[in-house]
């Protein structure tokens, strides 16, 4: 009989080790499942990760602000409607008023030219010489712009001045000294101040780029000149009238 009781005693023990060892193996194989499936997802979310930092903002691939498929080929095809949305515009238009300044700026080289030339050997005032000289650089720069302008927009320049203009410098070139002094200074201020006028208009109204860049260094030109010609201290109030009178708009 003891030894049946001893058994008994012990078998207890047994099933409760044996209960333990299960729950022991069903906590340990939830815990791999677990690790399992957070290791999967951690897998799965990788390429994401590695894809925005090498092709986010602000990187290379096609981020934006850089190359790629982002905003700068966007801003080519805008580049490309541009150009051509120009070339389908055309050329500007050139009026006939552009096309009458241009000749008249030509035509008024003709005979400054020569006019400044002239008063480096005939002029007795220094001033008269300076503002020779002025009339000399000036024009000459300006009768190149003005042939290369005309040239561009189709306009055909007279090759000598008015037979008004021819005048004025025969009657310089029969003068010497003082005389020759305040012709020049009247003349060519008279002129100027008629062109002035001119210019002006021109550049107000014309819709063409290339004028409006002519009449600007025209303006600078003729403004400077009537300046030194003033400065001869020769030019008469007479010729002011004068040229008041040919600008002033019709009544």
């Amino acid at each position: 009989m003891r030894p049946n009781r001893h058994s008994a005693e012990i078998g207890v023990p047994i099933r409760t080790i044996a209960v333990i060892a299960a729950v022991c193996a069903v906590i340990a194989t939830v815990l791999i499942t677990t690790r399992g499936g957070d290791n999967e997802a951690a897998g799965a979310q990788s390429p994401i990760g590695v894809t925005a930092q090498n092709g986010g903002y602000g990187q290379s691939g096609s981020g934006y602000g850089h190359s790629g498929s982002g905003h700068t080929g966007g801003s080519g095809a805008t580049e490309a409607d541009g150009s051509q949305s120009a070339a389908q515009a055309g050329p500007q238009p050139v009026t006939e008023v552009d096309k009458t300044f241009l000749v008249k700026v030509r035509q008024a080289g003709l005979w400054e030219i020569p006019a400044g030339r002239l008063a480096q050997t005939q002029a007795s005032s220094e001033a008269v010489k300076r503002a020779g000289l002025h009339l000399l650089e000036g024009h000459s720069k300006l009768d190149q712009l003005v042939r290369e302008d005309a040239r561009m927009v189709g306009v055909q320049l007279p090759d000598q001045a008015t037979e008004e203009q021819q005048g004025w410098v025969k009657q310089l070139e029969a003068t010497q000294g003082a005389e020759f002094d305040r012709l020049f200074a009247n003349l060519l201020r008279a002129s100027h101040g008629k062109i002035f006028a001119t210019i002006a208009e021109v550049r107000a109204a014309t819709q063409n780029d290339l004028i409006r860049r002519h009449a600007r260094q025209a303006n600078q030109t003729v403004l400077d000149h009537m300046e030194v010609l003033e400065d001869t201290g020769l030019v008469d109030a007479a010729t002011l009238q004068d040229v008041e009178k040919a600008v002033a708009p019709p009544k």
